[in-house]
């Protein structure tokens, strides 16, 4: 038994901590403070780049990127419906400035966007970079020494082969090891011999693509990033409403509304025109199965480059028409009833083919018409036109049918103030009556004017005329061709439709690969005992592999039945 420690000896011994409970110096006045190192700036600096190109960290950023993409979809932007914004405004002038506050108008473009966008690229390139690396080393690298003992392994077999004497044994082992290496060779592993006095062996190692794929896979979310980032910089998205007859050129002047990327130079569109010469389009007759609803849209157009000679082409829905890298789309379509007005001495103050905008299936429309000079006030009309107009029970009128059956434009006037004049661009589908008084309509004394094509009505006060043009005769059907068909188009250049597409598929090969290539190493070890071989195949998965032992047992059955001339007979050893 040893003797306890003097206060001298325990002071001193240098196996022993001051503050252990035999220490000279007792528990109660030992500190308790932990003392931690210092990481200081650049040990700071050093955990966060750690932290924020960790995949955990990527995959966050990517979650957060989809949730942030999600008001884009519920409010109109800018960027794709500018009118859509100034009707919200009008619909919620409580909540519009707040959400305009917050950039909701312009999501993908608003700080907030682009701050995650652009931490989610630095952690992807900062996972990609270092992991591309140790790939590529690893790749390089030879497969790893055999273990020295196979049997710990989940998949591993063992056969033993006897030979008459030791002499064929040993070149039975060697020929065993030489067929395993080259039927793995043959399999698409990489292998490399390593063999003892006491072991001939041979190890392999395959799925490299795995991580090949994996580094792919996010080497093409960088790309799409980059596609997205800077080919959105030269796209640009405009909107237009051609009239039958009428032709739109590819300038900023022609334009409704124009949404370009910050590259875009406004001053160098390529020239080129587009006339629409007829929009037809066909209905269900009256009284059959969906009376009313269209069966085909398509707009004939004459498309013609600077330069060039004139073409024909054709817009459908889901069909664009392709012009110097422009997407034509297709978007909507309606009437534009031509209204002319006179002052009271009869000259011509406006006359306009007007387009009129659906309000439903049956293509009951609204249209405005704005008269700032040539009156002796500023003129502003409201209008609904009906292709077929009905009334209902309740004396308001509707359209009962899409086509030009019996058309009729109803017309409510208002004088006053326009709003046009202080340089505050006004949309030209609605009319700001805030400073304007109404002179016909609910709520004067004077029906609204009504009027079917050819016909003239006189304005409230002496202030002239209106007339609705009967520029065809009448057809077989009704008024056909007397009143203009008009179409609304999308013109569309998207500069990383084609990159991202690339990336895309990039993406979806290295995710495949990642997924469905397994990575395995295999070994297989021979052993001399005397006149006997012990053959040991065994095998490791880098992940999860279900299929590993059965491609450890097929590998053995095929090298053995290759080594059949050679072993007389072979007798397995049970695990």
């Amino acid at each position: 038994m040893s003797r306890p420690r003097s206060d001298s000896e325990t002071s001193v011994d240098p196996l022993r901590p001051a503050d252990h409970a035999d220490s000279a110096t007792p528990a109660a006045e030992a500190s308790d403070d932990i003392t931690q190192p210092s990481l200081g700036v650049v040990g700071w600096l050093r955990w966060g780049w750690r932290q924020l190109t960790s995949m955990r960290t990527a995959l966050v950023l990517l979650l957060l990127l989809a949730i942030a993409a999600v008001p884009g979809s519920l409010v109109p932007q800018r960027s794709a419906d500018p009118n859509g914004v100034r009707q919200y405004f009008v619909d919620n002038p409580d909540l519009a400035p707040v959400l305009d506050k917050l950039s909701l108008f312009d999501v993908y473009t608003s700080p907030w966007f682009s701050a995650i966008y652009i931490l989610l690229f630095i952690s992807l390139v900062g996972c990609v970079i270092p992991r591309t690396k140790h790939h590529f080393k690893a790749m390089r690298a030879k497969p790893p020494r055999t273990p020295a003992r196979l049997s710990r392994l989940d998949a591993h077999r063992s056969e033993i082969l006897e030979y008459a004497d030791d002499a064929d044994a040993a070149a039975a082992a060697a020929t065993a090891i030489e067929a395993a290496q080259h039927q793995l060779r043959k399999s698409g592993y990489r292998v490399e011999r390593y063999d003892s006095a006491r072991a001939l062996s041979v190890s392999a190692e395959r799925g490299y693509l795995r991580e090949t794929g994996n580094l792919v896979f996010h080497a093409a979310l960088v790309g799409v990033l980059l596609a997205v980032g800077i080919g959105g910089g030269f796209t640009y998205t405009g909107q237009t409403v051609i009239i039958e007859g009428r032709t739109w050129v590819n300038a900023m002047l022609d334009y409704t509304s124009f949404n370009p990327g910050r590259f875009v130079d406004e001053d160098a569109l390529t020239p080129y025109a587009l006339t629409l010469d007829r929009f037809d389009v066909t209905y269900q007759p009256s009284g059959s199965k969906g009376a009313g609803m269209a069966g085909d849209f398509v707009a004939n157009l004459t498309t013609q480059y600077a330069g060039g000679d004139a073409e024909k082409g054709e817009v459908r829905v889901n069909h664009p028409l392709d012009m110097a890298g422009d997407r034509v789309y297709l978007m909507g379509n309606g009437y534009a009833p031509t209204l002319t007005i006179r002052d009271p001495d009869g000259d011509v103050v406006f006359s306009e083919a007007v387009p009129f905008l659906p309000q439903d299936t049956n293509m009951t429309s609204l249209g405005v018409i704005k008269v700032p000079d040539g009156l002796s006030d500023q003129l502003g009309l409201v209008g609904f036109f009906y292709p077929t107009q009905v009334k209902l029970d309740s004396g308001a009128y509707t359209s009962a049918y899409p086509a030009l059956i019996s058309p009729v434009v109803t017309l409510d006037v208002y004088v006053g103030d326009l709003g046009i004049d202080g340089g505050v661009p006004k949309s030209v589908y609605t009319l700001d009556t805030s400073d304007m008084k109404k002179l016909t309509g609910a709520g004067t004394d004077v029906t609204s004017l009504e009027l079917a094509p050819g016909d003239t009505a006189d304005l409230p006060g002496g202030r002239g005329t209106v007339t609705f043009e009967n520029e065809a005769p009448a057809g077989a059907h009704g008024y056909d061709g007397s009143v203009k068909r008009y179409v609304s188009l999308s013109i569309h250049r998207d500069a990383a439709a084609t990159w991202v597409l690339v990336f895309a598929i990039l993406a979806l090969a290295g995710l495949l690969a990642a997924l469905f290539v397994p990575r395995r190493r295999m070994w297989v070890k021979a052993v001399v005992q005397g006149h006997t071989v012990h053959l040991e195949y065994a095998g490791l998965a880098r992940g999860e592999d279900p299929t590993l032992a059965g491609a450890v047992d097929q590998f053995a059955v095929q090298h053995l039945a290759s080594l059949t001339d050679s072993k007389p007979e072979t007798t397995p050893d049970v695990d």
